[in-house]
């Protein structure tokens, strides 16, 4: 029988409670490969720019194509032994831990745990919550709640992710640039402090949109696949080992129709770092078809793998994290669920005892 008996529901604290914990873990888990993913893209969108889009100072040059006449990027970063180009993911991996050190694969970590740990729970907290309404709205009397429409779970994973997302994507934006450059904890602070005064405050939601069309689908793809896949193998109250396997799968599929959107949102949030230092950056892609314009320059210039530039990295991170996430969110609530079971008896036990205790005491009164 599934946890909806509202005598014992978990609180919107306990749901909270429940996913900290995951949101720790995969975090420190999938950093090093949320930064490969990063410099991929990130050296992609130098390479279709045919220029570096910050000044070379021998930490940027991974994200500058090779000018090959002794000046630039690649002198410096022969001078320096840095990498000038990433071969692939393995690649990547090898080159950063060897030539900026393994502690730079955890680059951003701290944005990284500041923006998992709000994002998550709020995204988690308002997912039950959404989910709890439509299905005790749409439930016909006599029905419960243990019958769930098949939109509820898209709905409710959509709507999540969009508030979520919101709050959270001035965060995003540090984290990724700072992954993208190897910068300093100060010098994120001055990249978004001068974005603040070239753009004014909505500058920090640059990217949201492609962000929200990641997001979103994505959240409503993982969490359809997810609640179907419960339904389909009959675990209304999954096991440690189902939510882990059900995770991963729901969680890939999702990832691999919207990278497209991952990419373009890392293409759009670096310009960042072109409008800081060229005098006449690059004209800004704005308004409602600015994702469909990014969208098709990288494909006219790269084809469709260029959309899908990152994918395996994104897969590797993301299959464990939604596992993890999903596995440790569904224990939480489970141990929870049992918690407020045992005090809700507990209780009655005690109002039990109470009554007859009342009584005899009424009857050895008479």
């Amino acid at each position: 029988m599934e946890q909806d008996d509202p005598r014992f529901r978990i609180t919107p604290l306990q749901q909270m409670a429940a996913s900290t914990s995951g949101a720790l873990i995969t975090s420190c888990i999938v950093t090093p490969l949320d930064v490969v993913k990063t410099r991929l893209q990130a050296q992609q969108k130098a390479l279709l720019s045919n220029k570096c889009y910050l000044y070379c100072n021998g930490l940027m040059d991974h994200l500058c194509p090779c000018n090959g006449n002794g000046q630039g990027p690649s002198s410096v970063a022969a001078m320096l032994k840095k990498p000038t180009h990433f071969n692939g993911t393995l690649d990547a991996f090898v080159k950063i831990s060897r030539f900026e050190g393994p502690s730079t694969l955890w680059s951003g970590l701290g944005p990284t745990l500041i923006l998992a740990l709000p994002a998550t729970v709020i995204y988690f907290v308002t997912y039950e919550q959404i989910r709890n309404r439509l299905r005790a709205y749409v439930a016909k009397p006599g029905d419960g709640l243990a019958q769930q429409p098949l939109w509820v779970a898209p709905v409710s994973g959509g709507m999540a992710r969009v508030w979520a997302a919101s709050i959270v994507s001035p965060l995003e934006m540090l984290r990724t640039r700072m992954q993208a450059q190897k910068m300093s904890y100060l010098e994120g602070g001055r990249a978004l402090g001068n974005l603040m005064q070239q753009q004014g405050v909505t500058g920090l939601w640059k990217g949201l949109g492609a962000t929200l069309l990641r997001d979103v689908p994505f959240s409503a793809l993982y969490w359809l696949n997810y609640e179907t896949l419960k339904s389909k193998f009959n675990q209304p109250v999954p096991t440690f080992q189902f939510s882990l396997l059900a995770g991963a799968l729901s969680g890939s599929v999702a990832a691999i129709i919207t990278l497209p959107f991952d990419v373009v949102k890392t293409h759009q949030q670096i310009e960042l770092g072109e409008k800081q230092i060229y005098s006449n950056p690059p004209k800004t892609v704005n308004g409602r078809n600015s994702t469909m314009k990014v969208i098709k320059k990288i494909y006219s210039q790269s084809g469709v793998s260029g959309l899908f530039t990152g994918l395996v990295p994104r897969l590797v991170k993301v299959a464990p994290a939604c596992a993890i996430m999903i596995a440790t969110f569904e224990y939480g609530k489970k141990w929870f669920y049992e918690q407020n079971m045992a005090m809700f008896e507990m209780q009655k036990s005690k109002a039990n005892l109470l009554i007859v205790k009342t009584g005899n005491n009424r009857n050895h009164v008479q």
